[in-house]
């Protein structure tokens, strides 16, 4: 962006921030004021209130005037009133007045009070999370499928599936349509056989999803407090030596790798990182030493 330039989205910004005080006072009477919508002052009381609505219902009301533009100023008087009659609503609209800068402040306390008893706050919380579960699984099958794609059209994968299909056919291939279900058997076996694994990108999992994982919390928080005190119980205090799948996970700890990348090491390198006890400090800071003098060597 050339000097002294302002971006679009800036402006756009610049305006919202600039239109928000406004926007928040109207959602109370729209455009208007609740008091001049009454003909009263800010300072009038209740009795005062209620004797300008009923004058104005009077004089406004469809029944009695039968001009379109009477009934929406019924609605208009109808709606200051109800906001004004109630000291609560009341103090909050005055409160609104006074600081049209908290707009989001001003903005909750209005639909608290006007929305937040119609509305059961777990049933918005049980849709919000059934939504963005929704969401989250639409968005991983779809990389996972455009992930897929793009390597079913990799040369590597085409000639495994062509070397496949010499294996099951004996060396001949066939393009008839009669033999198009067995070459989809014969994909749908090289998938299974890859294994294919896209970095980056996962299988959608149900029990991935956000929201299962928010009914599962309890569970989750029971069965991750049982193994921490078993872990405590078994290694710290009944001082037992580690197990090869619990040293295998303090020595990924260590090494900060997840475990995919533990399950593509060498068994033998495996073994030798796991007897190093890399845990320890000193083990972990004698084997970074090694590991930066062969990289010098290589270098």
């Amino acid at each position: 962006m050339a000097q002294g330039q302002i971006s679009p989205l800036l402006l756009l910004l610049l305006l919202f921030f600039l239109l928000l005080p406004r926007r928040c006072l109207s959602i109370y009477c729209d455009e208007d004021d609740c008091y001049d919508l009454l003909g009263v002052s800010q300072n009038a009381n209740a009795s005062e209130i209620k004797r300008a609505y009923y004058k104005l219902s009077l004089k406004y009301h469809p029944d009695k005037n039968p001009d379109p533009e009477s009934r929406k100023l019924f609605v208009k008087v109808a709606n200051a009133y109800e906001i004004l009659k109630d000291e609560s609503t009341r103090q909050q609209y005055d409160y609104a007045i006074a600081h049209p800068e908290e707009v989001f402040y001003n903005t909750a306390q209005y639909y608290r009070a006007y929305y937040g008893h119609k509305t059961d706050a777990r049933a918005v919380l049980v849709g919000f999370l059934l939504f963005v579960t929704l969401l989250q699984y639409l968005n991983q099958w779809t990389r996972y499928t455009q992930a897929i794609s793009m390597v079913k059209r990799t040369p590597a994968y085409k000639n495994r599936l062509k070397a496949l299909e010499l294996e099951r056919t004996g060396g001949i291939t066939n393009k008839k349509k009669g033999h198009k279900q067995l070459d989809k058997k014969m994909e749908e076996d090289l998938d299974n056989e890859l294994e294919l694994q896209i970095q980056g990108v996962e299988k959608p999992s149900v029990w991935k999803l956000l929201g299962v994982q928010f009914l599962l919390l309890p569970y989750t928080v029971g069965k991750l407090l049982m193994w921490r005190a078993w872990w405590l119980w078994r290694y710290q205090i009944k001082r037992h030596p580690y197990s090869w799948d619990d040293a295998s996970y303090l020595t990924m700890n260590s090494l900060n790798i997840g475990t995919s990348t533990w399950h593509g090491i060498d068994d033998s390198v495996k073994d030798d990182l796991v007897t190093r006890r890399l845990w320890e400090k000193a083990n972990m800071e004698t084997y970074r030493a090694e590991m930066r003098k062969e990289s010098k060597r290589r270098r």
